[in-house]
């Protein structure tokens, strides 16, 4: 008799199902393996950048740098010359002070996060508590 070779459209719509199901269920779990990661990276730099700031505080006259770009150019040199950048949305990591206290901090997963740092050295997250951050102050309770 006849003998078919092939697939018949039935069965490769059902290859085609079977597959966007999988791909369904490994993107989500991707896209919070990447969350984690960047997470990761963001607490290592700000443990970096918040070394940095104490070495440019003790090496000038018990000084905070006004931004965080003069710890590219202090004498000696504290930083690299390029700081690193938040891998949540590519900007410069953010930076407060007060007086003698300091928060570097990242906007986080929700890319909105922000921190700021009052008189006595506590930090007050705005815009959401996503914000990963490092301080010589006091740090809230919800620190991830």
């Amino acid at each position: 008799m006849f003998s078919r070779k092939g697939f018949t459209i039935l069965e490769l719509l059902i290859v085609v199902a079977v597959i966007a199901i999988l791909v369904g269920i490994s993107l989500p779990r991707f896209k919070g393996m990447q969350d984690e990661g960047n997470i990761a990276k963001a607490k290592g730099e700000l443990r970096m950048l918040q070394t940095a700031v104490e070495s440019y505080y003790i090496h000038n006259n018990n000084t905070l740098p006004a931004a965080l770009s003069n710890l590219t150019t202090a004498v000696p040199q504290i930083a690299p010359s390029t700081l690193p950048t938040d891998p949540f949305g590519g900007a410069a990591y953010g930076y407060a002070k007060n007086g003698a206290w300091f928060v570097v901090y990242s906007a986080g997963p929700s890319l909105n996060g922000t921190a700021a740092i009052d008189a006595a050295g506590a930090v007050t997250e705005t815009n959401g508590s996503s914000c990963i951050y490092a301080t010589n102050g006091s740090p809230v309770d919800t620190q991830p």
